[in-house]
């Protein structure tokens, strides 16, 4: 009997294990394949301005974006995770140093990685959160190119990415951006530029930076990835939403909420919203208190 048993049992096992086996390579050869799939999109031609103004609002867009949270500081590439489950998560080096972009990487490049999220040669940008960046106003859109097209070169060769299982199942059930080109309206146009006075209009504008974890309606909801916390809803109707204007502000810009609780940096990327202006910081709080 108890030999049955075993039987049986290693047979159930087996099963079991034959069926993740298989599913596993299933969705390991769908993500690949998207992975690898070649996109072709019209060129788009925009004026780039090299006066001060522009460069200086195309550094500002760097630093409240989060391109330096994943690129670096010096935009010289950055390795973002490193493990067996996961896998490894490479942000690239975004100079023309070695290593970095290629001699020719034009504006033109810019733009399509930034508008619609793929490389020089059609290929997919892997986790590049372009779904975001193609709301960028003409004017944004603009100094930023100018911007990063003018950064010193930095000599760093970066590893390739390797996705892990965990990374790969995550992707294939669309609970990770993997692949922002699939999330992207490619006909969308432009918008030539967007209010830059305090107030609701600037904040939802903003907020864009902030849908990527809390989703569109910044309603947050359950945790991005294994081992992450809830996101939080920062609308009206959730915690954050019974702070004042001066505590949400202090919050993002010191890290520390107003109970004195202190915010890891990669669950809520203060140091990356510490670099917003207080018009914007404002705007930010009056958009998030329209919403219900």
């Amino acid at each position: 009997m108890i030999l049955k048993i075993l039987k049986w049992t290693g047979i159930v096992l087996g099963a079991i294990v034959f069926i993740l086996v298989t599913a596993y390579i299933n969705v390991s050869i769908n993500v690949n394949g998207r992975m690898n799939k070649t996109y072709t999109f019209s060129e788009e031609a925009i004026e780039i301005p090299s006066d001060s103004l522009t460069l200086a609002r195309g550094k500002h867009l760097i630093a409240i974006k989060g391109c330096q949270d994943c690129h670096g500081t010096d935009l010289g590439g950055k390795i973002m995770n490193d493990d067996g489950a996961v896998g490894r998560l490479v942000a690239s080096n975004l100079t023309k140093g070695s290593g970095g972009l290629p001699a020719d990487y034009s504006d033109s490049d810019w733009l399509m990685a930034l508008r619609h999220g793929v490389n020089k040669q059609g290929k997919p940008l892997i986790f590049m959160p372009s779904h975001e960046t193609t709301l960028l106003s003409q004017e944004d859109m603009s100094a930023l190119i100018a911007y990063c097209g003018r950064v010193p070169d930095v000599d760093r060769v970066m590893p390739k990415i390797d996705l892990g299982p965990v990374a790969l199942v995550m992707s294939y059930l669309d609970k990770t951006p993997l692949l922002s080109v699939e999330k992207i309206d490619h006909n969308k146009p432009m918008v030539a530029q967007v209010d830059s006075n305090e107030g609701i209009e600037q904040g939802k504008y903003l907020s864009i930076s902030c849908s990527g974890c809390h989703r569109s309606n910044m309603k947050g909801g359950e945790p991005l990835a294994l081992g992450f916390p809830p996101v939080p809803d920062i609308s009206r109707s959730g915690h954050v939403g019974k702070w004042s204007q001066d505590q949400f502000i202090t919050t993002l810009t010191t890290g520390t909420t107003p109970e004195g609780h202190i915010l890891k940096n990669e669950d809520m990327p203060w140091k990356m919203t510490a670099q917003y202006t207080q018009t914007e910081l404002a705007s930010l709080y009056q958009y998030l208190q329209s919403i219900d």
